[in-house]
């Protein structure tokens, strides 16, 4: 076989972290999934490792890719069942409870009977979980009074379940552009109460999210997933406190081209986000692959969480000098020189 080496966006089982070393080695019993390109072939194979077995087995590329769920394909609420184990999903506050918005069919808006955002109590890997899902196809996954409470009250009531000694996975699946500009002082004070219960929470277990679609994550509710101990993204998610469009208003387009998709996804791109450190997971856009990456988040809480680390950031800022213009490379390889400072 000729040489090879292991391609970086997929080390679905991985935290970059835990500085594993992506190396080929035979002999070591590892249980991953580990994409190869053949450098002199046109080609792409994939290769399953064994825990069990010290030998390769060989997967047809097109036939694993036909087989794989798209996770960004899926809407919010079967974002949640392709998560929890077969048989336990069962959603609170659901479309026939009709809690939906107040204010916005009075603004000519017709509301969602569930606001935009599913709540789901079940089982990830055999333990108790809750998995909330925004809609990014409503209102742009924008979150409002009944949303944001949602949210809130679920975490808040994991929180309780963890203080009681009942352990509950709290994963949340963002697809949002921040607050909804129709409710902004409500929703406003419901990310408040959200970043709380983050932060509560984290004390008794991880807080996973994950970014997957092309929504992305923006607003406050980027400020959310900043709190959360372990996060997850595809190379399509995206993830900023200000979105393009914002950027390119209030700083103009020759700052900031809110057209320029490669450029939009050089700066807040999961890839982007992965390299610099802001994102802990980059998988493919595969429901399995991130379900199986949740699972793994959830072993262990991080010895000092993002939120934590405020002056070690503001001294990498403090290196780096922003009068130069950046591409994605360069980006990477200045934030990497200030970590090092």
């Amino acid at each position: 076989m000729t040489s090879a080496r292991p391609l970086e966006l997929f080390h679905f089982g991985f935290s970059k972290r835990q500085n594993t070393d992506w190396r080929y080695k035979q002999s070591q019993r590892v249980h991953c999934v580990d994409q190869v390109h053949h450098l002199e072939g046109l080609w792409w194979t994939q290769w399953t490792r064994s825990s069990y077995l010290n030998t390769l087995t060989p997967v047809n590329p097109f036939t694993e890719l036909m087989n794989r769920e798209s996770f960004i394909e899926l809407n919010a609420r079967d974002r949640a069942l392709a998560l929890l184990d077969p048989g336990t999903f069962r959603e609170i506050l659901g479309p026939f409870d009709r809690v939906e918005s107040p204010w916005l069919e009075r603004q000519g808006i017709t509301p969602q009977s569930d606001d935009g955002t599913i709540v789901a109590r079940g089982r990830l890997n055999g333990e108790s979980a809750v998995v909330i899902a925004i809609e990014g196809a409503f209102q742009g996954g924008s979150t409002g009074e009944v949303s944001g409470a949602k949210i809130a009250g679920s975490l808040e009531l994991a929180l309780r379940d963890n203080e009681n000694g009942i352990r509950t996975r709290p994963l949340l699946l963002f697809e949002t552009g921040g607050v909804r500009l129709q409710e902004a002082n409500l929703g406003l004070a419901a990310i408040a109460e959200i970043n709380s219960a983050i932060v509560a929470l984290r004390r008794h277990i991880s807080v996973v999210g994950v970014i997957a679609g092309m929504v992305g994550c923006f607003g406050g509710m980027s400020i959310a997933a900043g709190l959360c101990s372990y996060l997850i993204a595809t190379k399509q998610g995206r993830l900023s406190l200000n979105g393009p469009e914002v950027i390119e208003q209030e700083a103009g387009i020759a700052e900031f081209d809110s057209n320029d998709r490669q450029l939009i996804w050089s700066v807040s791109g999961g890839q982007q986000r992965y390299a610099t450190g802001f994102v802990d997971f980059l998988v493919e856009d595969d429901a399995q692959a991130i379900r199986a990456t949740a699972i793994l988040a959830f072993e262990n809480l991080p010895i000092v969480h993002r939120s934590e680390q405020v002056p070690a950031y503001l001294t990498k800022l403090a290196s780096i000098d922003v009068s130069e213009d950046f591409n994605d490379g360069s980006m990477r390889e200045r934030w990497n020189i200030g970590e090092q400072l």
